[in-house]
């Protein structure tokens, strides 16, 4: 899979948790030109744990990429020479911004829409030819036609000869960047405005509709991809885009930055702050998912608040075509055909009213909904009113577009799906091999690609799509090999509002909650966020009881004593915390011994129900030992030390094996 490259200069290095909370409590300051562009909790082996997790998990379609990779590498080395030549003709544009174009638009793949192997034209999107992805019209700008013109060449040549292509790319970038005073050795920031212009996602002429909030959002996301492939820098399998430090608050104002979700903040290391991206204070960096936040109460918050009320994670961006639902009965996968921002406007200003509910980016996985879940996307023909679509930035024939950030993204989103949706459930997704052609899988089969349903043409996402892999992602399975009987993706499950203060819990107050939390979350998408705060007039170490069935064991299920384990995945940033459960046996409640939570990890705990020396005797004449056959899950216990402090504690996927 196509990653970032992990050679990275100093100023990418990781910040500790340390600094960056000193940092993120620091009170902003205006602009300095020495500060460094870095993000809080950036690691560099990141990089490189998501290069070998995007290993795919079908053995024949990792043979098949090995063949694509051997022939894409010899066709991009020619391409960079190619690209040496445009920067000869056009020495103004900076360099490293032709190829990160290419990098965004093709993944330095030749578009050939008319040959075999490249699919469909899905759902009418404008075909994009060559290693550029120059549209010809077709609803967009016609870059092939007018990149011909300045050249003085035939169009076919700009579709079909590689060297052509990229040259009347470089024409037109040329132009826009001329128009901006633009050359060389302007900061590479400075080309925003001119990437904006040349994406060509409407045509001469188009009005209104080129001008709408949501074609500006799409040609900004545009631009930010093409600055985010230099500011990263590329070395992967022959593409090579040359790593340009990008100083965002001058490429786009903060509100921009907030939409587009950009994970960079500008830092005085020196002073050991967060300067401020504008002119309002109160700008500040989440210190969960290490995104820009604006000023509350701010104009910039409200704006910002336009996002899904369907799934948080994602943004919301709306399109006008959609009509009623019947049912919510499948998932459908789909590969757009194209890139991500190109997308986004197309949904949102099409002639044949095409559109889908979700679009994930390739580099980062970032969601973007456009339909609402209640109404039916115009996505699958005759089965528009009974599934959810989302479609994936990328081309079918190439598999570079599917990153390992892109698959974790969608199983996210599904797996959002199956536990809002009774009747989707994702161990009926599909898990078989990729395929090039129709194959109209039964309706039993909940979670399928756009070429498995009936009274289709299109074979997206065709055979590069790890089916085994993502259904992995939606069914991950449990450590101690049982089932999940709280997943907190809808609901606190059985689990209580707020931990019990009967004499069993002490030295919380009152204020003290459990709730369900889209934020922080080990696998799906949420989990159960328990805030403990202390009791001011009690001296008492913390014993919270966090009851389950509101204490009624008739209201939990069963659990057998022979074999059976009981586990649960635990998060804290707060040190000196450990964690036991309760059980209600047949002769009064045994308590388990406590087990340490690690700070800052995600770790599970677990416990054996037919093991003694887990298990010490509580209340009800209790003999410190599981004995009736079959019991009911009590509790789960917290232990700490007295604090002022409040405390958070995550829980996430109880699960139990019978």
């Amino acid at each position: 899979m196509n990653e970032y490259s992990v050679t990275r200069r100093a100023r990418r290095r990781p910040l500790s948790r340390a600094l960056c909370g000193r940092i993120l409590s620091a009170k902003p300051l205006s602009c300095l030109s020495l500060a460094l562009s870095l993000a809080c909790g950036f690691a560099v082996d990141a990089h490189a744990a998501e290069r070998a997790s995007a290993a795919p998990q079908d053995p024949a379609l990792a043979q098949r990429l090995r063949l694509e990779e051997s022939l894409s590498r010899i066709d991009r080395q020619l391409y960079t020479g190619y690209f040496r030549q445009a920067y000869a003709r056009y020495p103004s544009i900076p360099a490293g911004t032709l190829e990160a174009v290419a990098y965004v638009t093709t993944r330095w793949q030749h578009l050939q829409p008319d040959g075999a192997g490249y699919g469909e034209q899905h759902q009418h999107m404008p075909r994009a030819y060559g290693v550029m992805g120059l549209y010809r019209g077709e609803g967009f700008a016609d870059q092939v036609g007018e990149g011909a013109r300045l050249l003085g060449v035939p169009a076919q040549r700009v579709m079909r000869d590689p060297a052509s292509n990229i040259l009347a790319a470089a024409a037109l970038l040329d132009r826009e960047l001329r128009a901006d005073a633009v050359n060389a050795k302007s900061p590479v920031e400075a080309t925003r405005a001119a990437l904006e212009r040349y994406a060509g996602f409407a045509p001469a002429g188009a009005g209104a509709a080129a001008k709408s909030a949501v074609q500006a959002h799409a040609r900004a996301s545009f631009a930010f991809d093409v600055l985010s492939a230099q500011d990263k820098g590329v070395n992967d399998r022959g593409i090579v885009v040359p790593e340009r430090a990008v100083a965002w608050e001058r490429a786009f104002d903060a509100p921009a930055l907030l939409r587009l979700r950009a994970p960079f903040v500008r830092l005085d290391v020196a002073a050991d702050k967060v300067e401020a991206l504008g002119t309002d204070n109160g700008w500040r960096i989440d210190p969960l998912d290490e995104t820009l936040r604006a000023p509350a109460g701010s104009r910039s918050e409200a704006a910002a608040a336009e996002k899904s009320t369907d799934y948080p994670p994602a943004l919301w961006v709306a399109s006008p075509y959609h009509s009623t639902r019947t049912s919510y009965d499948s998932v459908t996968i789909h590969t757009m055909q194209g890139y991500y921002a190109g997308s986004i406007s197309w949904f949102q200003n099409n002639p044949n009213s095409v559109s889908a509910h979700y679009l994930i980016r390739s580099s980062d996985g970032q969601i973007t909904q456009m339909v609402r879940e209640n109404r039916a996307a115009h996505h699958v023909g005759v089965h528009n009113k009974t599934t959810l679509g989302i479609e994936h930035e990328g081309f079918i024939a190439n598999a570079s577009w599917y990153t390992a950030a892109m698959y974790n993204a969608s199983a996210a989103l599904t797996r959002h799906f199956c536990a809002t949706y009774s009747a989707i459930g994702c161990a009926s997704a599909f898990k078989g091999p990729g395929g090039t052609g129709i194959n109209v899988l039964p309706a039993s089969v909940k979670v399928k690609g756009h070429q498995h349903y009936s009274s289709q043409t299109h074979t997206d996402p065709g055979q590069y799509w790890d089916w085994a892999r993502y259904y992995n992602l939606l069914n991950p399975g449990t450590p101690g090999g049982g089932s999940v009987i709280d997943s907190f993706e809808s609901s606190v499950g059985h689990f209580d509002s707020a931990p019990a203060y009967s004499g069993s819990t002490t030295g919380i107050s009152a204020a003290s909650l459990a709730e369900r939390n889209c934020t922080t979350r080990k696998n799906g998408e949420c989990s159960l966020r328990v805030l403990l705060k202390d009791d001011a007039a009690s001296a008492n170490a913390w014993a919270v009881r966090l009851l389950s069935g509101g204490g009624n064991p008739g209201s939990n299920a069963a659990l057998t004593r022979a074999g059976g384990k009981v586990g649960v995945w635990v998060y804290t940033g707060a040190s000196g915390l450990s964690a036991a459960v309760g059980i209600d046996d047949s002769d009064g409640t045994e308590r388990s011994v406590a087990r340490a939570i690690p700070v800052n990890t995600w770790t599970y705990l677990e416990w054996r129900l037919d093991d003694a020396a887990q298990w010490d005797a509580w209340v009800g004449g209790a003999n410190g030992a599981i004995t009736a056959a079959t019991v009911k899950l009590d509790a789960l216990w917290l232990y700490r030390d007295q604090t002022s402090f409040d405390v958070n504690v995550y829980l996430d996927d109880v699960q139990v094996k019978n």
